[in-house]
């Protein structure tokens, strides 16, 4: 997500916070210090409810950060690739890198969230019955509220709706009974909005005829976003699918816009990025592909070097280079542009540069699509597995 704080790696995978997750963090705290704590633990100093406060809200959050761990680290084991996880205003979300290829997998992944929070619950109310009989203090009141909060997200993400964790095992049921990734994820999204709908429609109702202004549209809210989110989910199978049959060599650029390697960076800015304005260009030795250089290579370079330093002694310093071939199938490539989050793709065949693959050419691919009026969805039975569980290749 734009507008994150990278915090740092556990178990090697990235975790970031949210600039929204302030907002949310802030409101725990006040809820907490301002109302909850004060009517179940009467006659404490106010500094003492404050503090008790923001402890329980970070542990809230640590707990929503095991809950997304655990669905990264099996992912992981299951061979999928984990970008990273975020908190953000609505807890938190593990970014994987694409679907899983079995239902198998999708049902260990999903499940294993709503167990951790379990298993934490269980934990801090066993923990909470070891403190209490020394009396209600704010130890007490931080394991209470975190047993009942972890319960409660557990519960709350097992509801049968996508992209909630019990939507994504129905959705990995209805696969591994039916063989059809598409009709599965129909499903499971109808049922996403279904839930969505409920929360919207529960909360208004609470705002408008309790009188529980803040509580009834905070839940509405929260069916807005998962509404919102069930719908990009079913869209996105629906783009892959339309993609089938379709070759990178069927849509991308065959003669882009190149630089030799012996080219200075002064040379690339002035005659190439700012004259021509593009921020990315394949790097190339006679036919045969080098890498890509970007913005940020170049900026990595201080400016009183760029006409000393040419293309040659910055390109491939990123790591592996990932790359398609005109025969592969769009989908995958566009799988690839999104695991490592990229803009183009080079084409390569045989060593050489053929073609490249950018962001920009998939989107005019279905502008034009769209103003045609073609509708390419293969008939059901023709495309029963998870649309990007095609090859992908890096070089």
């Amino acid at each position: 997500m734009e507008g994150s704080l990278r915090l740092g790696r556990i178990a090697g995978i990235e975790v970031s916070i949210h600039a929204s997750w302030l907002v949310v963090f802030g409101l725990v705290v006040w809820s907490l210090a301002a109302g909850y704590l004060p009517a179940l633990y009467p006659g404490w100093a106010p500094g003492t409810y404050l503090l008790t406060a923001i402890v329980a809200a970070l542990l809230l959050f640590a707990s929503v950060l095991v809950h997304e761990l655990s669905h990264s680290i099996v992912a992981r084991a299951r061979g999928l690739p984990v970008r990273g996880i975020t908190l953000f205003i609505f807890g938190g979300v593990a970014n994987i890198g694409r679907e899983a290829s079995r239902p198998l997998d999708e049902f260990l992944m999903a499940i294993v969230g709503p167990l951790a929070s379990l298993f934490l619950a269980a934990l801090c109310w066993g923990a909470g019955a070891l403190v209490r009989p020394a009396g209600p203090s704010p130890a007490h009141a931080i394991l209470a509220y975190l047993a009942t909060l972890n319960t409660a997200l557990a519960f709350f993400n097992l509801l049968p709706g996508f992209p909630l964790d019990g939507g994504r095992v129905l959705h990995a049921i209805i696969w591994g009974i039916s063989a059809d990734f598409r009709r599965a994820t129909q499903v499971a999204t109808l049922a996403g909005n279904v839930v969505a709908y409920l929360f919207i429609l529960g909360g208004l109702w609470i705002a408008f005829i309790r009188g529980d202004f803040f509580n009834g549209i905070w839940l509405a809210f929260i069916g807005w976003f998962l509404n919102n989110a069930a719908d990009a989910s079913r869209r996105q199978v629906e783009i892959q699918y339309r993609l089938a049959g379709v070759r990178v060599g069927d849509i991308m650029n065959p003669a882009p816009l190149v630089v030799e390697r012996h080219v200075t960076l002064s040379e690339l800015v002035n005659d190439y990025v700012l004259r021509r304005g593009v921020r990315a260009l394949p790097v190339v030795e006679g036919d045969r592909l080098v890498g890509i250089i970007t913005l940020s290579d170049i900026k990595d370079v201080p400016q009183e070097q760029w006409s000393t330093t040419t293309v040659g002694d910055v390109v491939g310093r990123r790591g592996k280079l990932v790359v398609a071939t005109p025969r592969q199938d769009l989908a995958s490539a566009l799988n690839a542009l999104a695991e490592g989050d990229l803009n183009q793709l080079p084409v390569v065949e045989d060593g050489r540069l053929v073609g490249l693959l950018t962001r920009s050419d998939i989107i005019r691919y279905f502008q034009v699509r769209e103003l045609l009026g073609l509708d390419r969805l293969p008939p059901r039975s023709a495309a029963v597995g998870p649309p990007d569980a095609g090859e992908r290749q890096a070089s």
